[in-house]
């Protein structure tokens, strides 16, 4: 009974001094928790920092990386962008080449033409130039008096018929005398069929001049009734000569030439009848275009003439043709004859060889004798007639030669 509260008390020692010793142990653990906590803090502090310097180096390495990469790619791109931007415009570039080079031959070509140009205008400017001279001298001359002026018409006349087709001293003539030299026309024209027609040139326009150099309205009628009272002088002196009187075969007019339009025009407005006058009086106002047109017509009845000879010479030598082709058959039916009496008597001949010689001259080879291999030929009659000439046409008279018969 008395053991147990000294087991107890030595248990609560025990224990007392367990509790000390866990105390102690608590507290040097404490202590090695805090000194390991400090080193943990320094290590961690440590790592901190060292994993702060490792971060700072690997980010910028890796920065240089990114940087260097990102170079790279740009380059890459920018050459990429830098192909695709050459292909899309090397078609440009072509193009532009082309153009460049029509355009550069364009420029060459346009540069000729215009060197070409300037060279054709300062010619034309020497011709023009030159046209004025001489349209100045001829104004000049014109204005010396009626004989110029004379001279000048009748050059315009020998002109216009020379462009109608007429041919001088062929067609026409000029300055002949009439009348026993009384009257001498300026052209007389041959007509077909032996006929001839006068032209005179009637060319005093001295008025007409003076109207152009006129400076007031009054100064210039004045003038044009002056010429167109001088052209109605001409017509009735030209009227008065009748020389359609002094030919045997010829047109009862005569034709007055006056070398320009404006001439006659103005003429015919100060006066509006004188085409009629002209015709009662049996004168005919041509200006070069009209008289151009009656010139053409007077070449145009030549050409039929010409052609009338012609069917007639035609006509001449086809009878003479056939005649000769009558005398050529004569001459093959003659031929024709002596072959069939050839072929006759050669039949004649052959059938007298036959029965009388060759039966003779075949009994040597019934007698053997040597003939040297030479045999007698067989001949035959010939069958072949000579072909006849088909009869010709009844013989050609003027009548059916002549083209005029038809109608």
């Amino acid at each position: 009974m008395n053991t147990l509260p000294l087991v107890i008390i030595l248990a609560l020692g025990v224990a007392a001094g367990a509790l000390a010793v866990w105390a102690m142990a608590e507290r040097g653990r404490a202590g090695r928790a805090e000194m390991k906590a400090a080193m943990l803090e320094s290590q961690a502090a440590a790592g901190a920092e060292l994993l702060k310097a490792q971060a700072a180096a690997t980010a910028g390495s890796v920065a240089e990386e990114l940087v260097k990469r990102a170079g790279e790619t740009f380059a890459a791109q920018d050459r990429l962008a830098q192909a695709k931007l050459e292909a899309q415009l090397k078609p440009v570039a072509v193009s532009l080449e082309k153009f460049q080079a029509q355009v550069t031959a364009a420029e060459k070509a346009r540069a000729e033409e215009v060197g070409g140009l300037k060279s054709q205008i300062e010619q034309l400017m020497l011709a023009s130039a030159a046209t004025q001279d001489e349209a100045r001298k001829l104004s000049t001359a014109l204005r010396r008096g009626v004989g110029v002026q004379g001279r000048w018409g009748e050059e315009v006349l020998r002109n216009v018929l020379e462009m109608a087709g007429l041919k001088a001293k062929v067609d026409f003539d000029e300055q002949v005398s009439v009348d026993s030299g009384a009257l001498r026309p300026d052209v007389t024209v041959r007509l077909p069929g032996g006929g001839v027609f006068v032209i005179d040139s009637k060319c005093s326009f001295s008025a007409f001049m003076e109207a152009q150099d006129a400076v007031d309205d009054a100064g210039r009628e004045a003038a044009y009734l002056r010429h167109a009272q001088s052209v109605r002088t001409h017509l009735n002196s030209l009227a008065a000569k009748a020389y359609w009187d002094q030919f045997e075969v010829s047109p009862d007019f005569v034709v007055m030439f006056i070398p320009g339009d404006a001439l006659l025009a103005a003429a015919a407005e100060r006066i509006p009848d004188l085409f009629v006058q002209g015709m009662d009086r049996k004168v005919v106002m041509v200006t070069p275009s009209s008289l151009f047109a009656l010139c053409k017509a007077v070449v145009y009845g030549w050409r039929v003439e010409q052609q009338a000879l012609n069917a007639r010479e035609i006509v001449d030598i086809g009878r003479e043709l056939y005649k000769r082709i009558a005398n050529l058959a004569g001459h093959a039916q003659g031929v024709g004859k002596g072959l069939e009496a050839a072929v006759r008597r050669y039949n004649e001949f052959v059938g007298s060889l036959e029965t009388q010689v060759h039966t003779q001259a075949r009994r040597f080879e019934d007698l053997k004798v040597d003939h040297q291999g030479k045999e007698i030929p067989e001949l035959s009659a010939l069958d072949v007639a000579v072909r006849p000439l088909v009869k010709l046409a009844p013989a050609l008279t003027s009548e059916t030669l002549d083209p005029t018969s038809a109608e």
